[in-house]
């Protein structure tokens, strides 16, 4: 019988998402409720799409399409995400997905059709330089604070934790509280001299994932000084949007915090992999998680373009943002969270 698609509504997701959670190489990202997510949030259209077969799902494709007047036209698997592309059980719904893909950039008129590969680049496709990475790595917990922390951690991030603990005191909540996150969020990346979301896009992400979500923050006393919005997929633990104050390099709160959530997720979870997500190649972040332990990935984004498209270049390492990004970090942080939510929009 032959393959045949239809968009992703309310009946059907409950099947697209046992269809993504049976997958070996399904991912978080892949689940549906990301759909409405970014729908809500940004404005862009998702035209999910399923692949079914004899009455069952034998495929997935998350879209979206990023159209703006600053970063121009994308039609994403999937922005706003680390990992994507099509999710497919045989070769006939995998070719049956890329075709319609491509029927669709051609009929919106968008340049640029874009998978966010995990593994290998699809045959066919215009790959890019080595730029992203993902940082993954197995966690082991016993209940034991001083072993767990040497079997899972380097020498120099525990005697960074121990410090925030002894020395400063710090301790930690899980709850769901997004708009501590959030003001913590928008602080920490106007002083990286990049925009932020608005906190209506965490509230979205909570509301959408509610058993797969906690927020982790830092405190110094009563203070928050850094906080991580991590999502929970089998038994992968996700830190995907975070940041600290100024003073959470002095007081180590990063340290402490990446470890309470590796601790938290480990124990309270049962989660057995900690994913650090993407960094950019040559960036203070793609260093920081290497020195926690964690080697790098390479992701392998691909890309169909249109007659004169080129691969989309809309990242800090672009030389051209250098003066935008310098003049951010002098912002008022509220001009920053006012101005911050119409640009990124465009940078998923």
């Amino acid at each position: 019988m032959a393959v045949t698609l239809r968009e992703l509504d309310a009946a059907s997701a409950p099947a697209w998402d046992a269809f993504v959670r049976a997958r070996p190489d399904g991912t978080f990202f892949h689940l549906s409720p990301w759909a409405a997510v970014i729908r809500g949030a940004f404005g862009h259209a998702t035209p999910y799409v399923m692949a079914e077969q004899d009455g069952a799902v034998v495929g997935v494709l998350p879209l979206a399409r990023m159209r703006t007047r600053l970063f121009g036209d994308v039609l994403s698997s999937t922005p706003f995400c680390v990992y994507g592309g099509s999710l497919a059980a045989t070769p006939e719904a995998a070719a049956a997905l890329e075709a319609h893909a491509l029927a669709l950039r051609d009929r919106l008129g968008a340049p640029v059709l874009e998978f966010r590969r995990r593994g290998a680049a699809d045959a066919g496709w215009t790959g890019r330089p080595p730029l992203y990475f993902t940082f993954r790595k197995p966690i082991q917990l016993t209940g034991d604070d001083a072993k767990d922390m040497a079997a899972n951690i380097p020498r120099k991030q525990r005697a960074e934790v121990r410090k925030a603990i002894e020395k400063f005191g710090l301790r930690s909540l899980s709850n769901s509280d997004t708009r501590t996150l959030h003001r913590v969020y928008a602080e920490s990346v106007r002083n990286l001299g990049s925009p932020t979301f608005a906190h209506r896009y965490f509230r979205l992400l909570a509301e959408a994932f509610p058993g797969e979500h906690d927020v982790t923050t830092v405190l110094a006393g009563e203070a928050p000084v850094a906080s991580v919005l991590n999502f929970h997929f089998r038994e992968e633990v996700l830190p995907y949007y975070g940041g600290g104050l100024a003073a959470a390099r002095e007081n180590r709160a990063n340290e402490f915090m990446y470890w309470e959530v590796m601790r938290r997720a480990g124990r309270e979870r049962g989660a057995t992999l900690f994913d650090f997500g993407r960094s950019k190649a040559g960036t203070g972040a793609f260093d920081y998680k290497k020195n926690w332990g964690f080697a790098p990935e390479e992701l392998h984004y691909c890309y169909r373009l249109a007659a004169g498209a080129a691969v989309p270049d809309n990242n800090p390492n672009n030389p051209k943002y250098r003066l935008f990004i310098a003049a951010w970090k002098r912002l008022p942080l509220p001009l920053a969270k006012l101005l911050g939510p119409p640009l990124v929009r465009g940078l998923g």
